[in-house]
């Protein structure tokens, strides 16, 4: 691998790239730390020492940039929220499945994600600041937000116009760079924030060797869990026909289709936590009082069984959801009917996308399964600290040794570590160089 890396930095075009994507990074994390205007810099020490699950969540998806309640502090989370609900949609929706199919239908799909995730970045923006003065028990983040009509106005533009910004960053990332864009912004401000976490981590717990010792036991184990799920196959037999045209023979010859247990990455714990994040941001548009006050305390703070079992019910599901939509959109059986190729025992058309739907389902459950403990990891280690230490415990980040990346954060980092580095791979092996990765 080490070879594979140099010969990656002396070719000038790939090292080009990576030179962009970390030019663009760098841009993205300077802009993580102009502030929005009107933010009290107390409040947000005073949140950020007691923040709360919720805060965590956005925190991440927004790449770091939530903790300084920068311009661009929505992050990409009402691009995904939008890419979810056209994704889920086009399906159902016979006039988009259409449009999907035609030629530059996916552009037009691509351009209404953009559309959507205008009013949820407005909604996030102004549910985001009430949810978190009502969590820094009423101390305003922005004074006068929603009193000074001029400051609202600002506010919301500002941060509107800075989530567009961060997709285009990433979407650079994608077109000229290495790798997801939006995956490798995530991804910098997870591993940004990882050492402040570990010292937060070491200097709160009351039992800090105890909690060293479990998160190198979580790093480790998860690491491991998370290759052999993510490179976890099942290999379904293919058989092409034999055609004989005049003196040559075609054809014949035998493979199979790798179905990944895991097909679908990371993204179902995205989708997961934009969704988990919603019924927090929505009621702080509303008075409070005790419907508002119980979301916000298992939904905002994200504690107790209800949260933990809805959380891992909607990565569970998001899996099951997205890896069937990959799979529809493949169009695996029309493709290998039309190239004769057919599955031995299965007849073609139908008949054989079934099977692959059936194959897909089975081993999607060993994937969905350990996405949702991955997710539900700091939940479990709250409960053992809880249960070990009942005098003694401290939620949060200093207490909690899962926090100092997250499930969610550790599985995202590792998928995209592997996923820029199988793209560099492609583009060395392009280049006639030998794999790195095995």
């Amino acid at each position: 691998m080490i070879e594979g890396l140099r010969n990656a930095i002396r070719l000038p075009d790939i090292r080009n790239k990576i030179l962009f994507t970390l030019m663009i990074v760098v841009i993205y994390q300077f802009a993580a730390h102009v502030p929005v205007v009107g933010v009290d810099r107390e409040a947000m020490r005073s949140l950020i020492e007691n923040q709360g699950g919720l805060f965590g969540v956005l925190n991440l998806l927004s790449g770091g940039a939530l903790a300084n309640f920068s311009v661009i502090a929505n992050g990409v989370y009402p691009y995904i929220t939008a890419s979810i609900i056209l994704q889920v949609l086009t399906p159902v929706i016979p006039q988009l499945e259409a449009l999907s199919k035609e030629p530059g239908g996916r552009d037009k799909i691509e351009t209404y994600t953009y559309y959507l995730a205008i009013p949820f970045a407005i909604l996030q923006a102004v549910s985001q600041i009430q949810i978190f003065s009502s969590l820094n028990n009423g101390q305003q983040i922005i004074p006068g937000f929603g009193s000074d009509i001029l400051l609202t106005l600002a506010v919301i533009v500002t941060m509107t116009a800075g989530t567009m910004f961060a997709v285009w960053l990433g979407n650079l990332i994608t077109e000229q760079g290495i790798g997801n864009g939006l995956s490798i912004i995530i991804f910098s401000g997870i591993v940004a924030r990882a050492p402040e976490n570990l010292i937060r981590l070491i200097g709160g717990a009351t039992q800090p060797l105890f909690q060293i010792i479990l998160f190198i036991v979580i790093i480790v184990v998860g690491v491991i869990g998370v290759i052999l799920v993510q490179e976890g196959v099942r290999r379904v037999p293919v058989q092409y026909g034999k055609r004989v045209r005049g003196r040559k023979q075609y054809g014949g010859a035998s493979t199979h289709i790798p179905l990944k247990v895991n097909s679908v990455g990371m993204i179902p714990l995205i989708f997961a936590q934009s969704i988990i994040t919603f019924p927090a941001l929505i009621v702080g548009l509303f008075p409070d009082g005790p419907v508002r006050q119980t979301i916000t305390a298992t939904f905002g703070q994200q504690q107790g069984g209800i949260y933990w079992v809805s959380f891992f019910l909607l990565v569970f599901g998001f899996t099951y959801i997205y890896s069937d939509i990959m799979v529809g959109n493949q169009n695996l059986a029309e493709n290998l009917q039309r190239n004769g190729g057919f599955i031995p025992g299965i007849r073609p058309g139908k008949r054989t996308q079934d099977y692959i739907s059936r194959v897909v389902r089975r081993i999607t459950f060993v994937g969905a399964l350990f996405l949702g403990i991955v997710a539900i990891t700091p939940g479990l280690v709250d409960l053992l600290n809880r249960t070990l230490f009942p005098t003694e415990f401290v939620s949060g980040t200093a207490g909690n040794a899962a926090l100092v990346l997250s499930g969610s954060g550790l599985i995202i980092v590792v998928g995209v570590v592997i996923d820029t580095l199988r793209q560099l791979e492609a583009q060395l092996v392009m280049r006639n160089y030998d794999r790195f990765m095995r």
